[in-house]
């Protein structure tokens, strides 16, 4: 991910609970490292879940 391009993007994802930020030292550098909150899992299963049912996916092999 090019944090520079998606950094507005993270941030505002974070500052609405729906990612968690930690940040661990990796040698001299510090890396950042993202991942999904209880909110967030809880919103893409609100929104995702019923949109699947909506429009599953189809297979290329079909």
């Amino acid at each position: 991910m090019n944090i520079v391009k998606h950094k507005e993007i993270l941030d505002d994802m974070e500052q609405k609970g729906l990612i968690e930020k930690k940040q661990e030292p990796w040698g001299k550098k510090t890396i950042i490292k993202y991942k999904v909150s209880p909110k967030g899992h809880e919103f893409c299963k609100m929104i995702l879940e019923p949109y699947e049912e909506m429009f599953p996916r189809v297979d290329g092999d079909e």
